[in-house]
Parts: structure tokens; C-alpha cells; sequence
């Protein structure tokens, strides 16, 4: 009822005003304060999602104010259109409203556009976060479903981006509605410069993921062979280029397609942490390109992790060894590790030699103990015995994920200064963050995936041994077990076979378990930060927890 949306947007201004403003808004404070703020009105846990979405506004309200209105994003739903009857078509990124009047989107478009806002009529977050990342939003406000507002605010509350939203009154996907005069309400929030800031990671999300624009990546990462125009193998084949440059061409094109670009992230926030006032935002070439090569690194591992998978497609295109075959897929896998390696070298010159030489020792270990986890899991898949226990599996994933943000951490500090004393803490840290991670991305492989093209499942289909099937191992009975191994070895009815799969996970509880995992070693992790020097890495390890374990 609209009486009990009205109350709880009231006292959810009142408890944002009693927050830290200066500090982002966690996804964990917020869920909490939004369970008190309920139990104190007496309403339902069916009242979450709202309440959290009401609270995020009412804290971030204050900063989109800081925000011109022409450098704020507004999100509003396509099923607030009339669908019968609306003449408007769909590109790659939304809905192309032609400002016809017939619904109050068109309105809701029109008037946010004469303050100056860009409107795009569209939901979820991956174009939302590379708007973001690009430099071309600074506050993001929007309608949508629930759903959509809890991934969306999982993935931008933590950046620093201020954003502030209003609920559709369903999750229905066609003719829906909202609280007209709640979203006209925050569409018109004035503008007022300076009235407070935050401490935000923003500027090296942005630097992080701005190395591999095209122009930047070619300033950090000249080319070695010159390739005339129109060199763009993805779309003609290797023919289309030079022999000798095709490898290059192939490994620069997959470099830019795309990701989330965490631990060039990592490296670069590590490094600035320990600088300090040293760094003042502005970091040197040569820790810039060791960030890039630790990116190369894992584009090398995505490039073998598909052909070893056969996984169709990355970054919603068809995989490497799909477009191109295998052998040239593995060629540029491998170029991709020289390259990285080659990058770290090149800047002894600027880092000195004894720094180079730890960091290039670190990443050859990372990249090691990642084969050696990687060939555990295939050595599993060869096997007649699909039998793993919850722990081996967990010691794979310690090997396949923890390296790569250990090291992209460590090599942060260590450009930064001596890293030795921080070593074990990072040690710790990274195996938390990276199990944690590669549970989620387990979970993950349980929802469909558009923006990847991913299918739910792949995991058994795969016969690949994540912890959801060790913890349905262990749970189901002997009957079930058997079925349970029987859906890897069946090679027709993937969807059956699927579909099979999740009743018998969800008969085990692996999903409920699995959450509770991420939240253990999510907590785990923020023990290990709490315990290091100085508060601004302290600060870093905190928001890495948070922002990269999201469920």
C-alpha cells in the first residue's frame, strides 16, 4: 500500500541521515539497517528489497546533488510503455523511444531531457557500468523492477557512484506502473555543487578500465608491427591481415572486447594506497603497464580455460577457438603470456631491477600454481569417479582464482615499497577473496546470462568439479548420488539433464550452503583487512571484499 511505502521511505531518511556520509554504502550495512528499520514499523521481511532500494536513495540523495543534471544517467523501464500499441524499436542498448506522448514514459523522457539528463530506456547493469567506468555518467538515477534495481545497485552502490531509485509496483515485464510523482520527484533534485564529497575509487576504476581503450592501450602497448586498416580479424579472418602480424592483431582485438578489469583494479588501488601523497593521482606509466600485463595474464587463462571448456562464447562473442580454431586460439594464448611477461620487464628501467624481479617471480608462482589448479580439475574430469569432496574441491578453486589477486595485490604494494610485511596478510586475504569469488561465479552459472550468452548449468554439463556438486555429493542419499553422476556421463537433452540437475541440487540445499560459504569467507576476508597498516589499505581491502562479493 502506498501508506506503508510512504513510512518507509520517511524513516529511511531518517536513518541515512545518521550514516557516514563520507564512505560508500555497503550492500551488508545496508541490508541490515534495512532489517531494523523494518522490525522497528513492524513490517514483513517481504518489505526488503523495497526498504533497501528507499534507504540507498535517501543516503545518496545529498550527492546526486552534487551532480549536474547533465552529467547524470536516468534508467527508466521499456514496460512502463504501452506495448500494444508503441511504434518505438530495440538497438543494442534499449529501447529507442520516439517521444510520441501516447504513455508516461514519453513524459517521464521528455522532462528529464529539458534538465539536461541523458535517458536510456533500459535495464540491468552492463552498459550502466561501462557508461560509468567511460567517464560519461557521474550519478545515476532510474525506475525498474525490483530485480533489476537489487543487480543494478549490487554492482554500482559500491563504485561511489551516487544513484537513487523509485520501484515498479510489480516484477511483470508489460504495462507496468510506479509512483509517477516519486520518480518526477527525483528526476527534479536540484543541483548543489559542493555541498559534500566522498572518497570513491571511481577515478581508478576509470584508469583501469580506460588502459584498454584503443588509444591508450596503443600509447602503453605500441604495436610491434605496423597493420594497415582494415585490420579487424573478428570480422574478416586472419586472411585479412598480414601472417606475421595476424597473431598480434587476433590478441589486441580479444584484449579489448572487454571485462571487469579487477586486477589491473587491484594493482593500481594497491599501489596508490601505499603511495599516498606520493602517487596524488597520478601514477606512473610503469605501474600502468604492470597493471595492464597482470589483465594480459587472465586474458591468456580466459583464451585456454574456453578451448580446455569449450565454452561458445566470451564477452557475448563467439569464443576465440570458436572463431578462429584451436590451434590459432592456444597461438594466442600463449603469445599473450610473453606479452605479459615482456610488459613487467620492459620496466626495470623506471621500477629498478630488484622490484621488477619480485614482481615478475610473483607472477611467474600465480601463474603456475593456476596451471596446477587447472590441471586438477581436468585430471578430475578424465576420471571415471566424479566423487570430490566439499574441501578439494575448495583447494582447487584456492589454486585456479586466489593466485591471480594475490598477485595483482602484492605487485601493487610491492611497486609501492617493501611488501614483505604485508605478504602473509595478503596471502590470506586473496585465498578468501578468490575461493569466495569462484563460488559465485558457480552460482552464477545457475542463473541465465543474456549479456554473455552464458546457459544455466553449463558447470555439469561440463563435468567440472565445483563445490555445488561436491556439497550434492555429500548431501543426497545413495540413489540420488547415482543419479546425480549419471546426467554428466548422458550426452542427449541437455535442458533434461539440467533441469535434473538444480531439482537435486535444490534438494540438497548446495545453493542456500553456497551463500552461506561466500558469506563466511567474505567475513574472513574483512578479518584479514582489519589487521593491516595503513588505514587507506585497510580501506582498500574492505571495499575489494565488499564490491567483488556481491551475491
Amino acid at each position: 500500500m502506498r501508506a506503508d511505502r510512504e513510512r518507509i521511505r520517511q524513516r529511511a531518511a531518517q536513518v541515512a541521515a545518521g550514516l557516514d556520509p563520507s564512505r560508500p554504502l555497503g550492500r551488508s550495512t545496508l541490508e541490515t539497517r534495512a532489517r531494523t528499520l523494518l522490525a522497528d514499523l513492524g513490517y514483513p521481511p517481504t518489505y526488503l528489497g523495497w526498504t533497501m532500494v528507499a534507504l540507498a536513495s535517501a543516503f545518496w540523495e545529498g550527492l546526486v546533488e552534487t551532480v549536474p543534471h547533465e552529467r547524470r544517467l536516468l534508467l527508466l523501464p521499456h514496460c512502463l510503455r504501452k506495448a500494444d500499441t508503441c511504434p518505438a524499436k530495440y538497438d543494442h542498448i534499449g529501447l529507442l523511444c520516439e517521444n510520441c506522448g501516447a504513455c508516461r514514459l514519453s513524459e517521464l523522457k521528455t522532462e528529464a531531457e529539458r534538465l539536461g539528463y541523458r535517458v536510456l530506456i533500459a535495464e540491468g547493469s552492463p552498459i550502466v557500468l561501462q557508461m560509468i567506468l567511460r567517464g560519461q555518467a557521474d550519478a545515476i538515477l532510474g525506475a525498474a523492477c525490483l530485480n533489476s534495481l537489487e543487480k543494478a545497485f549490487d554492482k554500482i552502490l559500491l563504485t561511489g557512484i551516487p544513484c537513487m531509485a523509485v520501484p515498479l509496483l510489480s516484477n511483470s515485464c508489460r504495462d507496468t506502473s510506479t509512483d509517477l510523482d516519486w520518480v518526477r520527484d527525483m528526476i527534479a533534485t536540484p543541483h548543489r555543487p559542493g555541498r559534500r564529497a566522498m572518497n570513491t575509487y571511481i577515478p581508478l576504476l576509470r584508469l583501469a578500465a580506460g588502459m584498454f581503450e584503443p588509444a591508450e592501450f596503443d600509447r602503453l602497448v605500441p604495436r610491434s608491427r605496423p597493420v594497415p586498416p582494415p585490420a579487424r580479424p573478428h570480422d574478416q579472418g586472419l586472411s585479412a591481415v598480414d601472417p606475421i602480424a595476424a597473431t598480434e592483431v587476433l590478441a589486441r582485438d580479444f584484449l579489448l572486447q572487454g571485462g571487469k578489469y579487477l586486477r589491473p583494479f587491484i594493482t593500481l588501488a594497491a599501489y596508490e594506497a601505499m603511495a599516498g601523497s606520493q602517487a596524488a593521482g597520478d601514477i606512473p606509466d610503469a605501474v600502468r603497464r604492470v597493471a595492464l600485463a597482470i589483465e594480459v595474464f587472465h586474458k591468456a587463462s580466459l583464451v585456454h580455460d574456453d578451448i580446455e571448456d569449450d565454452d561458445p562464447f566470451r564477452y557475448g562473442q563467439p569464443a576465440m577457438h570458436r572463431r578462429h580454431g584451436v590451434a590459432a586460439a592456444l597461438n594466442v594464448g600463449d603469445y599473450l603470456i610473453g606479452l605479459g611477461y615482456r610488459l613487467v620487464a620492459q620496466q626495470r628501467a623506471e621500477l629498478g631491477a630488484s622490484a621488477t624481479v619480485e614482481v615478475l617471480a610473483r607472477l611467474a608462482q600465480a601463474h603456475t600454481r593456476l596451471c596446477e589448479g587447472q590441471g586438477a580439475e581436468l585430471a578430475w574430469r578424465q576420471s571415471g569417479d566424479k566423487r570430490i569432496a566439499p574441501l578439494e574441491s575448495l583447494r582447487i578453486y584456492a589454486l585456479k582464482t586466489a593466485p591471480a589477486f594475490e598477485a595483482a595485490l602484492w605487485a601493487g604494494l610491492r611497486l609501492a615499497g617493501d611488501a614483505e610485511p604485508l605478504g602473509q596478510a595478503a596471502a590470506r586475504f586473496s585465498r578468501h577473496l578468490g575461493v569466495a569469488y569462484q563460488i559465485l561465479n558457480d552460482l552464477d552459472d545457475w542463473r541465465d546470462g543474456e549479456t554473455n550468452k552464458r546457459t544455466s548449468g553449463t558447470d555439469v554439463l561440463g563435468g567440472r568439479p565445483t563445490v555445488l556438486w561436491a556439497m550434492a555429493l555429500e548431501n543426497l542419499d545413495a540413489r540420488d548420488r547415482d543419479t546425480l553422476e549419471s546426467l554428466v556421463a548422458a550426452g542427449d537433452d541437455p535442458a533434461s539433464r539440467i533441469a535434473s540437475a538444480r531439482s537435486l541440487y535444490e534438494k540438497a540445499g548446495v545453493f542456500d550452503h553456497a551463500s552461506a560459504l561466500v558469506d563466511k569467507h567474505r567475513a574472513r576476508a574483512h578479518a584479514v583487512a582489519e589487521t593491516v597498516e595503513p588505514p587507506s589499505l585497510r580501506s582498500l581491502l574492505h571495499y575489494l571484499a565488499d564490491a567483488i562479493l556481491q551475491g
